[in-house]
């Protein structure tokens, strides 16, 4: 089953999808991390996907859903893979709808924080990409592109919100609880 993990930048995300990882045997993409990787290692995917996050935009759909489609072609079903940071746009969520079998997506789960707070995790992180000005423009970006996929899975039935301006065990325990629910929906159905 693949939950999409959805939520501003700094919402902890990534965070929750390794602890769940780690505790769970549930495998975590960062599409992210995938995206440093390839910049770090000065690949040509690399070198056009830094040209926009250096400016905090995202990068193009194409890019995304091929590297993102390559990499969960041969998922197993019956595991949980969580995908942190895709899909990011109406797009990206139709292309990989189309790159996996029916009802391989079994869950979103909607992560939500004020934007102070955000805003105050982002500058904590210590990125050398998380200035203020690109913070602001990285979450006014996720506001305008990202967030109509809420409705988008609400509307499949699909959505879970959670709510993560608390402790990182509460969140947590949520979030197993949430998987767990849409996994034993899954067997049933």
């Amino acid at each position: 089953m693949i939950a999409i993990l959805l939520g501003a930048p700094g919402v902890g995300k990534g965070t929750q999808a390794a602890l769940a990882a780690e505790s769970h045997g549930y495998t975590h993409m960062s599409t992210g991390e995938l995206l440093r990787q390839e910049v770090s290692a000065g690949s040509e995917l690399g070198k056009s996907a830094d040209e926009y996050m250096s400016r905090g935009d995202l990068v193009p759909d194409d890019i995304m859903v091929k590297m993102v489609a390559e990499r969960i072609s041969s998922f197993p079903a019956e595991q949980v893979l969580l995908l942190d940071g895709f899909p990011r746009t109406i797009a990206q969520a139709v292309a990989l709808e189309e790159a996996t079998t029916s009802g391989a997506i079994g869950l979103s789960l909607y992560f939500t924080a004020p934007k102070t707070v955000l805003t105050d995790r982002l500058l904590a992180r210590g990125r050398q990409d998380d200035t203020l000005e690109v913070i602001t423009h990285r979450l006014g970006v996720y506001t305008e592109t990202t967030e109509p996929l809420v409705q988008h899975y609400a509307d499949q039935g699909l959505l879970r919100e959670i709510n993560s301006d608390r402790a990182v065990a509460d969140i947590q325990a949520d979030v197993l609880a949430t998987v767990s629910g849409a996994l034993n929906q899954s067997n049933i159905a």
